[in-house]
């Protein structure tokens, strides 16, 4: 029987022959990721009666939301996830300023082709950049997979999306998802296994692919895949830290549904307030003035995204009035961009350089707006209050419009800023 991505690797790592979208499989997942909310899930792994975790070595934890600590209460969290990491002898343990989760997954050579990860974190889907089968679950699930080592999950129904042609120049992987999104709808990949087909995506670095299964967990699908190529495999060379067997969906699978676009349609996109999924071309926007500007996280915190900023910002200043914040994605991003001279760029331009980690993404903390800001940023959610307060405004864009937008100090496109 001709298999989708998610029908087969699921088949093959519950024991079957093949599997259909809807039915019920146990597996065993060869990554369970966590990170600051490993606490929470401790105590519930406590109440079942769990003393010892299946297997240590499947788990990695991260210390990446609220780190550094910004709060008491933030530190004595922080302190159980440690200790319990000791009493459990759990090797894969990344502590504050090491970077965010899914960006650690994909350097340390965590997520492989072929492979199941699961994690407590909505974002999970972002293991797909790598041919892994990525996929979000709850405390609760996490809590039974550390006790029991194996966790049932529905077959998802298959979403294909093929793109085709090449992106025009100064249209990003990210001006592609929020356009897709923009076309599908936030619901539009509810519970589906999504699978990025076609030759504009092919032609993506491996950073500017990663932006897609990540921001893929917007429109609410369960799992994102891109077939892995020598690109992956080049990548993971001397990274891996097991020997992996790629996986790919037969030729003939059958698809719930196939959305195919053409790419030189596609120009620099903007998410407005309130919802991911209400874009439209950033021309439409210009002119929206903004008092900060975000640039990080797991969707577009990498170094070359970093790179594209900086060549915005190369001789200019942060607008008077307005603020940028840079959080690279990882501290091997903040090296590579220091020995690049971007460190410099964002500071000479004014902007403020933070620790790696989600910093304000989730409203913690190192950029938290006050009531009626307006905030540009490259993550990948801009619902009421993501970024900590409930009334003020977040618009979604590329890195190099978040960059050329703090130089203006209104949402405008990088051709505008003279360099």
């Amino acid at each position: 029987m001709p298999q989708t991505f998610s029908e087969k690797i699921l088949a093959q790592k519950a024991g079957l022959s093949c599997t259909t979208p809807g039915q019920i499989v146990e597996v065993t997942p060869n990554v369970a990721l966590s990170h600051d909310n490993t606490a929470p899930i401790y105590g519930i792994f406590k109440k079942m009666g769990g003393k010892k975790v299946f297997n240590p070595d499947m788990h990695a934890i991260f210390l990446d939301h609220a780190a550094p600590a910004p709060s008491t209460k933030h530190a004595e969290n922080h302190k159980i996830i440690r200790q319990f990491v000791r009493e459990q002898g759990i090797k894969n343990f990344y502590d504050v300023g090491r970077g965010i989760s899914h960006q650690l997954m994909v350097e340390e050579g965590l997520a492989l082709p072929g492979e199941i990860v699961l994690g407590s974190d909505s974002h999970t889907p972002h293991a797909g950049v790598m041919g892994a089968f990525g996929a979000g679950i709850g405390r609760s699930e996490m809590a039974s997979i550390w006790a029991l080592g194996k966790l049932w999950l529905r077959v998802p129904e298959s979403l294909k999306i093929v793109v085709h042609g090449q992106l025009k120049p100064g249209v990003t992987a990210k001006d592609l998802a929020l356009y897709v999104i923009g076309d599908l709808g936030n619901d539009g990949g509810l519970y589906l296994s999504v699978e990025w087909h076609g030759e504009a995506i092919q032609a993506l670095s491996l950073s500017s692919r990663a932006t897609l299964p990540n921001i893929t967990a917007e429109m609410g699908a369960k799992n994102s895949y891109i077939p892995p190529d020598q690109v992956v495999f080049d990548y993971l060379e001397g990274r891996a830290k097991r020997p992996y067997t790629p996986i790919y969906p037969d030729a003939n699978a059958v698809y719930a549904r196939v959305v195919e676009y053409n790419a030189d349609d596609i120009e620099p996109m903007i998410a407005a307030p309130h919802r991911v999924d209400n874009t439209r071309p950033l021309s439409e926007f210009a002119g929206t003035r903004i008092d900060q500007a975000f640039l990080g996280t797991c969707t577009n915190g990498r170094l070359e995204d970093l790179a594209a900023a900086a060549a915005v910002l190369q001789g200019q200043k942060v607008a008077s009035g307005a603020r940028m914040i840079v959080i690279p994605a990882s501290a091997q991003v903040y090296l590579e961009a220091m020995e690049a001279g971007y460190i410099k760029t964002f500071i000479e331009a004014g902007a403020i350089v933070e620790s790696p980690g989600c910093g304000p993404c989730m409203g913690n903390h190192m950029g938290v707006p006050a009531v009626g800001e307006v905030t540009i940023s490259a993550a990948n959610r801009n619902f009421r209050g993501r970024m900590g307060t409930r009334d003020s405004e977040i618009y979604l864009a590329s890195p190099e419009v978040v960059a050329a937008s703090a130089v203006a100090g209104e949402i405008t496109a990088p051709d505008t800023i003279n360099n």
